[in-house]
């Protein structure tokens, strides 16, 4: 059908909305095809888009790149942006996609660039392995923990105070719209918050070691999921808190940009298998050390750790492996090889 508000949008931007379209429409019929539990992502009518997407024409960025103007019918115009510090590294032939994105606290441009993200590091000749968890945000093979720092649970006062400013003013006024907006920028806060941490603390831990090993959470139903997981009423907000599939996904990223080796393994049995002989301690959830008849005495989740770092290297073999194909890619890795798409957020004033 004829539909005025989508002529008046540049075609690739209407390519872009049809092909985001489709690829959902794929991944509910693949989802079925291969009997995923639990949803299948069927497709929900969105009235109102937070984000249109433009290819490589209907847009122009100034010489110097600090304004961009959108040249379709939609009137749009020239906008100002703030914090390009680093996009006169790129070349405009490099911008595959531009984007612009409405968040609570303004309007983003988000810049898809083609760039060579591989950087390639002395080896440091350590292995590790990591255990998730939520008295501490991971423990390592070797003992050392990194403290969960529970950013929602310190600003959950925050959000209770904005939360009832909403519920009491009028439906429909604008106080109650600004009140709205108030809550969903402290939201908004505390998810930035959650992602630049997973962000860091992967970086260096990417950096500081030649192999890093960490469990599964892929679609099989033996697998460490974090939908099952959260589940658990007890444990649920917590659990969403941690965000342990962010720091998975920046440690593929940075694998796979530093040359390092990243290997999921199958978390079955991780905590109960004792890390020094192999024999079942069972243990229930409340018991936080492992104690073996062979005299093997730690703490519950560095016997973990030390677990998936011993079936990680199983898996990868000897070291020469790392040098020969540092990218490799099988059931049991997870760094994702071709990946060259670097995305560069700005603020439009």
């Amino acid at each position: 059908p004829d539909l005025p508000f989508a002529n008046e949008l540049n075609s690739t931007a209407r390519q872009a909305a049809s092909e985001r379209a489709w690829s959902s429409i794929a991944r509910f019929y693949d989802n079925c095809k291969k009997k995923v539990p639990g949803k299948k992502g069927f497709q929900k009518f969105q009235k109102r888009g937070r984000s249109v997407e433009y290819k490589q024409s209907g847009w122009k960025l100034s010489p110097d790149k600090k304004s961009i103007t959108f040249t379709d019918k939609k009137g749009i115009g020239k906008l100002k942006l703030k914090g390009t510090w680093d996009l006169w590294r790129f070349d405009k032939k490099q911008i595959k996609r531009v984007r612009i994105v409405r968040r609570a606290d303004g309007y983003y441009v988000q810049f898809c660039v083609s760039v060579d993200v591989n950087e390639q590091l002395n080896s440091t000749g350590k292995t590790i392995g990591l255990d998730v968890g939520l008295k501490d945000f991971y423990t390592d093979s070797d003992g050392n923990t990194e403290p969960n720092p529970r950013f929602y649970r310190t600003g959950e006062k925050r959000l209770k105070f904005y939360q009832r400013r909403v519920s009491r003013k009028k439906k429909g006024s604008a106080n109650r719209r600004k009140a709205i907006n108030r809550l969903g920028r402290t939201h908004l806060k505390i998810s930035r918050q959650r992602e630049e941490h997973a962000k860091r603390l992967a970086r260096c831990v990417i950096r500081s070691n030649d192999l890093v090993a960490y469990v599964r959470a892929a679609c099989r139903r033996q697998d460490l999921r974090v939908r099952n997981l959260v589940k658990n009423h007890c444990l649920a907000k917590s659990i969403n808190d941690a965000g342990w599939y962010q720091f998975r996904k920046w440690l593929e990223h940075f694998g796979t940009k530093f040359g390092r080796i990243t290997v999921a393994v199958n978390p079955a049995y991780t905590s109960q298998n004792c890390s020094n002989c192999g024999e079942v301690v069972k243990k229930s959830l409340s018991t936080r050390t492992h104690v073996c008849q062979c005299g093997c005495q730690l703490d519950r989740d560095q016997n973990a750790a030390i677990n998936i770092r011993t079936r990680a290297l199983s898996t990868v073999g000897h070291t020469g492996t790392w040098v020969i194909d540092p990218n490799a890619y099988g059931e049991l890795s997870s760094t994702l090889p071709g990946s060259d798409l670097v995305e560069q957020d700005d603020s439009v004033k």
